[in-house]
């Protein structure tokens, strides 16, 4: 037998011991997918606008003065005075302008707006931004936007009835905005970093600052909290502080996250961690129904009757579920997120019965998670 054809004959056995083994989830997740780096981040800008060109959706001067106002000052602006005067046009909106400015946007690059309207106008679809500045916190315009206006919903209505898809009031202007100036940040010159955990988790922390010092040989990296991780730049790290970080970001680890269950009452959206335990706890589901339905019927009299009339006879039909076919289930120590849903599916309980379930084994103590109750 040849060398090259044992090497194959070894690969294949190889890789068939590896397919029989029993597979192992792994979550591993990137350094760059659970951290910000401190200091590198969007800035957001906020900025009034309007829009033109609309077919008679827009403000109805006399319920937004505002509007108004906006005409006649940017009117003024280019010779046009209407002070005093009368308008009834419907085709031009008010609108708060939005953008979030990337932190190494330069000076030229477009960025993404979105324009909501800010009176009663009742589509934008079809109008025009015209020149707005936007402002940063500290009251500088960083970007100028302008342009037309994608509208994703749509409104339309006649005499009797009407039909709306979406939020027509709102839109988006792909590479909308120019910076016009740019956010000073030398990270070059850092000799100190943070890295913010997104979740903040001790282990996961700690996980992070272990993975770091073993890919760079030294102890550089310090968990300082649960959601902070600290980088001290070596000196003689060949490719520099941007280097570091773009290694450092590819760099995967497996998160740690606490036992939780997130329940949304108003939709009845119930969200479990695969950490979720709970204790032997035996449970019973069951809720009295009560149906009653009405259905009146009308009693007329005999043919050529001369004193009989027609009356209404209520008729009335009252059902009872009293759930008498619900059965108790016993979910066992220590058992994991699959079986516990499978038990509560057993009991044939839907969301909002099993958020009722879930709470009661958490007040008997037997739940080993937190529950977080959002909406």
């Amino acid at each position: 037998m040849s060398v090259t054809l044992y090497k194959r004959l070894l690969a294949l056995v190889c890789a068939a011991l590896v397919a029989a083994l029993p597979a192992q989830a792994y979550a591993f997740s990137r350094v760059k997918d659970l951290v910000d780096v401190e200091g590198i981040r969007d800035n957001m800008l906020v900025g009034y606008g309007l829009i033109v060109g609309l077919n008679g959706t827009g403000d109805s001067l006399r319920n937004a003065p505002f509007t108004q106002q906006s005409i006649q000052t940017m009117l003024e602006r280019l010779g046009v005075n209407t002070r005093g005067e009368t308008m009834q046009t419907k085709n031009v909106a008010a609108v708060m302008v939005t953008a979030s400015l990337h932190a190494f946007a330069g000076q030229g690059t477009r960025i993404d707006v979105s324009v909501s309207a800010l009176g009663d106008a009742k589509s934008l679809q079809g109008g025009t931004l015209l020149v707005t500045p936007l402002f940063g916190a500290d009251g500088n315009i960083y970007a100028l936007a302008q342009g037309p206006v994608a509208v994703g919903g749509f409104s339309a209505q006649g005499q009797g009835a009407s039909v709306t898809r979406g939020v027509p009031t709102s839109g988006r202007i792909a590479n909308g905005a120019i910076v016009e100036r740019e956010i000073e940040n030398n990270l070059a010159a850092a000799n100190n970093l943070k890295l913010s955990l997104r979740n903040p988790d001790l282990t996961t922390a700690s996980r992070i600052a272990d993975a770091v010092n073993r890919f760079i040989g030294g102890n550089i990296a310090v968990t300082k909290d649960p959601s902070t991780v600290s980088l001290s730049i070596p000196a003689s790290y060949p490719k520099g502080v941007v280097g570091l970080l773009a290694d450092v970001e590819q760099l995967k680890i497996d998160p740690d996250d606490v036992a939780k269950v997130v329940i949304d009452e108003q939709s009845g959206v119930i969200v479990m961690g695969s950490d979720v335990r709970i204790s032997t706890v035996a449970i019973a589901q069951g809720n009295l129904t009560i149906r009653v339905e009405e259905t009146p019927q009308v009693s007329q009299p005999t043919p050529f009757s001369q004193t009989g009339t027609t009356q209404v006879v209520p008729r009335t039909n009252i059902q009872i579920d009293d759930s008498k076919g619900n059965k108790m289930a016993v979910l066992q120590s220590g058992v994991s997120l699959q079986k516990l849903v499978d038990g509560l599916n057993a009991l044939g309980v839907g969301p909002r019965d099993i958020i009722s379930i879930l709470q009661a084994i958490k007040a008997a103590g037997a739940l080993q998670a937190e529950i977080e109750v959002i909406g």
